[in-house]
Order: C-alpha cells, then structure tokens, then sequence
C-alpha cells in the first residue's frame, strides 16, 4: 500500500510538469504602453480558462480550424479560447490596452492601400486598428510608405530588404511566426527571395 510518504516524490515532478507546460502555452511577446502581445498554444481540442481581456485583435499562425493570417477583433470581456480541431493551434492575440495614449505617428501621406492596394489588403478596421494583409510576390518591390506604430506578424518566413527614408538599407529576415513591434515607419520593401511571402500588420490609430 502507498503511503503519502511514498506517493510524494511520484506526484511533485508530475505537477511541475503541469505547471511548466500551462506557462509554455501563453507567451507575452509585446507589452508597451499600447498593446500587449500574447503568444498562445493550444494543444488539439484544448480549451483555455475563462479570462478578462481588453479589446483584442487575434491572429491564427498555424493549424486548428483558421487558415494562417486570419483575422478576429473582439470587444472587452470574459473570454475563453478552445482549440476544436485535431491539430495544434498557435496565434497571438493582440491586447488593445484601455486608455493607451495615442501612439506617436506623423501624418500618413504615403498610405500602402492607396498606392499598392494589390499586395496591401485591409481585412480588418475599427477606431483601433487597421489590420493589413500583406503579400509579398517572389521579388516584389513596394512604393516608399508609411505606417504608424504597428504590430507585424510574419506568417510565413521572408528575407526582404527595407529602405528606409533616410536612404539606410536594412536586411531583414523572419521566420514563420515571429511578432514584432514597429515604430511609425516610412520605408520601401523589396522581397529577395523566390518564395512568395506574406504578414498581417496591425496598425494602430
């Protein structure tokens, strides 16, 4: 017969093990004055427990139910996420912090929509955001533009190279679902590669 003695050292490792793995599946990647960025995992039909957020902004980077680069607002509120399908589920979820100053951006003169509305896709826009779904062509090269501070996450991995407005080049290389944060920008992008690249831009306002 087992005694609690006995039990003890078989079922402290277990719990930590448990433990570990609930902070692996919810990552901060972001927190500024503006947003806060959560990575999440969920294993095949996993559910996370109910949890109060901001506003938010969710983008799918892979598996589950979603395509990758899809897009979801939601207002404040007890919020729960459940993976239904049998695969692992990744995204991350965009926190709009409430009474955030307004975000430090010059006036938008050079909008990507209005000058390359083929590879700048608005998919998402409300009195927070605008969300940009952004393709990059096998060597695409897009105008000089400007975005306000942003959130980008690379749904798949590219190399491109930035321009930047005071002539400064800049390489950038990304693997498939990395998060990031840009200050507003004025730059042209030009993908080097021969693979067809995309990302979704959340753009605040």
């Amino acid at each position: 017969m087992l005694t609690k003695r006995m039990l003890l050292p078989r079922i402290i490792p277990v719990l930590l093990m448990i433990a570990s793995a609930a902070q692996a599946a919810e990552q901060v990647e972001i927190d500024n004055p503006w947003v806060r960025v959560l990575r999440i995992r969920l294993a095949p039909h996993e559910k996370t427990a109910p949890a109060q957020h901001p506003e938010t902004v969710r983008v799918f980077i892979t598996g589950g139910e979603r395509k990758p680069g899809d897009v979801q607002s939601a207002p404040a509120g007890n919020l729960t996420f459940e993976n239904a399908s049998a695969e692992p589920l990744e995204f991350a979820l965009i926190e709009l912090k409430p009474g955030a100053p307004k975000p430090v951006s010059p006036p938008i003169t050079l909008d990507p929509v209005k000058l390359d509305s083929k590879h700048h896709i608005v998919v998402l826009e409300n009195a927070r955001v605008r969300v940009l779904h952004t393709i990059l062509e096998p060597h695409v090269k897009s105008p000089l533009h400007q975005h306000p501070p942003y959130v980008v996450i690379y749904v798949t991995g590219l190399h491109t190279t930035m321009k930047l407005a005071d002539g400064k080049l800049i390489d950038n290389r990304r693997k498939p679902g990395e998060i990031a944060w840009r200050d507003a920008l004025t730059h042209e992008t030009e993908n080097i590669d021969d693979r067809a690249a995309f990302e979704i831009q959340v753009e605040l306002k």
